[in-house]
């Protein structure tokens, strides 16, 4: 059975930097998080394909950067300069049909992420000032 195993949650305080890793149990064309804050909706954060293509989140531009390992089917989220309205639930995905924009824009659609081959079960973020 593919799946997803997330690491790297944790606690941090506003302005210092966390990486969160993403380990799949097989390639996949496209891999990526979105997260959801408390009470909010889904939002696509990013994701990379396997020409190192990527996409981000407009509210992450610029403080986090997605990188991966092909060879350990593994994508890392660094995350910088992060702010209290980081804090969330954060989830990797891939995809073997989507592109790296599709895959940030579909957690928006109602049902998108239910379409993503697979997700995983989350790893939380924890930001204060």
């Amino acid at each position: 059975q593919v799946h997803l195993v997330e690491s790297g949650g944790g606690s941090v305080q506003t302005g210092e930097s966390l990486r969160l890793s993403c380990t799949a149990s097989k390639p996949f064309a496209v891999m990526g998080w979105f997260r959801q804050a408390p009470g909010k909706e889904y939002e696509g954060v990013a994701s990379i394909d396997s020409e190192d293509r990527t996409s981000y989140g407009d509210s992450v531009k610029g403080r986090f950067t997605i990188s991966q390992d092909r060879a350990k089917n593994t994508v890392y989220l660094q995350m910088d300069g992060v702010k209290s309205e980081d804090t969330a639930m954060y989830y990797c995905a891939a995809d073997d049909s989507l592109g790296p924009q599709a895959l940030v824009r579909i957690v928006k659609i109602p049902g998108g992420i239910e379409n993503l081959d697979v997700s995983g079960q989350g790893t939380l973020v924890t930001v204060s000032s």
